[in-house]
């Protein structure tokens, strides 16, 4: 049950980083977005995102970072997708910003951590 709480307080925490968007949902170019995306946050933990499959503003996309690995199709709107509690945000020039909200286990805080991601060609 303890489990249970945390993600819910996890989530309602990430949510309230969203911002909403007016703008409509339109197709993206996949030579942007396509290939592997690798990086490594502050405390030196790597993580790599696969996209794949891109058509329109739908993509399938594959999070794994440690233990933990993600997969699902996602929503491309304004440069950006979120998968579970990571947001990627497209910089331009292969580069993307990467934010992720953790839970710590020990005491159920959360915090976020970003990376630049790059695009391995």
């Amino acid at each position: 049950m303890a489990d249970m709480m945390a993600i819910l307080m996890a989530s309602y925490k990430a949510a309230g980083l969203n911002v909403p968007s007016k703008t409509p949902y339109v197709a993206v170019d996949p030579a942007i977005y396509e290939g592997s995306w690798t990086g490594k946050y502050p405390d030196s933990k790597t993580f790599a995102i696969k996209v794949s499959q891109v058509n329109g503003f739908r993509a399938q996309v594959q999070y794994s970072s440690g233990s933990t690995n993600k997969y699902q199709q996602v929503l491309i709107k304004d440069g950006a997708f979120r998968i579970g509690d990571t947001k990627f945000q497209l910089q331009g020039n292969n580069r993307a910003l990467v934010k992720n909200v953790v839970t710590d286990p020990a005491t159920g805080s959360t915090y976020l951590d970003q990376a630049i991601a790059a695009r391995n060609k």
